[in-house]
């Protein structure tokens, strides 16, 4: 476990302050130290959840600090304003990402080898949802990049396990799998990346899982193989394809519990400082289009609830045992640091809490707010409850 620090409440009220200075109507009424009164425990069964995780977080230099909101403008300015920001939430794991986010769906810091592709052995969140409230598998999806995030769905705990788990799509398979049997030439190597930090690491498809993904286009996702190659070449990233993804899941399925993990930040292993700069904006972008997707969607809006949440930050340029963005492999309170945005119908407006909470806490907080327990060390967010 880490050893919590002076730093991590300096990087919180700083950020505070930069949220001031850039959207100007923060008061200190709005302000929290502590935690809100509850609101109504109570909750409909048609409420909706979409997380969104950061495979790759971004440093406050290049987002919240003042020469950093440049990049971050529908964060800021469109989607702060309508939510509460958690300024400080800690990361206690490993900062390996398929490791990291699996801690995040599972509430427990989970301690298995990153570039193995196996599921967590604790329960999921969309275990705990599924099993609690007799949900169908088509009720919960996670669109992932193509890393080991094939097992994220389900745990292999005994008591839950694959038959509670959610749905997985990975775009980027999808797209190799499509591309064999319709474009083989088409020049999509840009949408096609597996893994930023270990390029050589690759999973070989099988048949099985080629079958697999073709039945996903065209039974869950109800696109052609053709159409689905062809949008595809409108886009720039691999980022925009699972956002078309997720996109094309809330009007085919309407699934009410989602995950999205937005990966192309990670771009910056390469040490290409342009492109970590692009990939954040891209992902500034991206969440602006989601929530506006969710507001403008019969199915999901005035009932849907969105979290967004990097999985872990990066390492500070002064740290002598880091690479600065490039990597996060130091362990530093930069690199553990990150922050939560929440949105939507039960969410209190345009309020920052400065308050420390853990990466872990996600899922207790959507049991609270969905009306199932889990049982993880992570606590549920009075504020969001």
């Amino acid at each position: 476990m880490f050893r919590r620090s002076i730093l991590p409440q300096q990087i919180a009220a700083s950020r505070r302050e930069f949220l001031r200075g850039a959207i100007g109507s923060l008061s200190a009424s709005t302000v929290c130290s502590g935690f809100a009164a509850p609101l109504s425990a109570a909750v409909q069964p048609s409420q909706k959840t979409i997380v969104v995780t950061f495979g790759g977080g971004a440093r406050d230099e290049e987002t919240f600090a003042e020469e950093g909101q440049e990049n971050i403008p529908n964060l800021l300015h469109r989607l702060l304003p309508q939510g509460t920001f958690f300024t400080q939430v800690r990361n206690g794991g490993i900062l390996g990402h398929y490791v990291a986010t699996a801690s995040i769906v599972t509430g427990v810091y989970e301690r298995f080898n990153n570039f193995i592709a196996q599921p967590p052995p604790n329960p999921t969140l969309f275990e705990y949802y599924r099993r609690a409230l007799k949900r169908p598998v088509t009720d919960t999806w996670v669109i992932a990049p193509s890393n080991g995030f094939q097992k994220i769905g389900g745990s292999s705990n005994a008591r839950f396990g694959p038959q509670y788990g959610a749905g997985v799509i990975l775009p980027k398979r999808l797209l190799s799998t499509a591309m064999q049997n319709t474009s083989p030439g088409a020049d999509l190597q840009h949408l096609l990346q597996d893994n930023y930090e270990m390029p050589e690491y690759q999973v070989l498809s099988t048949s099985q899982d080629r079958e697999l993904h073709l039945e996903a286009l065209e039974s869950t996702l109800r696109l052609s193989v053709a159409d689905f190659v062809k949008h595809a070449q409108t886009l720039d990233s691999a980022d925009e394809l699972s956002l078309f993804i997720t996109r094309r899941l809330m009007d085919q399925q309407a699934p009410s519990l989602m995950m999205l993990t937005l990966h192309d930040m990670d771009v910056a292993h390469s040490g290409a400082y342009s492109l970590y700069i692009d990939a954040i904006r891209r992902a500034d972008r991206l969440c602006a289009e989601l929530w506006q997707a969710v507001q403008t969607h019969p199915e999901y809006r005035d009932r849907t609830t969105v979290y967004i949440m990097p999985d872990f930050g990066r390492d500070a340029d002064d740290d002598p045992s880091g690479n600065g963005f490039q990597h996060h492999r130091t362990g530093s309170d930069m690199a553990r640091t990150t922050w939560l945005l929440a949105m939507g119908p039960h969410i209190r407006q345009n309020v920052v809490v400065e308050r420390p909470i853990e990466s872990i806490d996600l899922v207790p907080t959507v049991g609270c707010r969905l009306g199932f327990s889990t049982d993880t060390p992570g606590r549920c967010i009075e504020e969001l409850r």
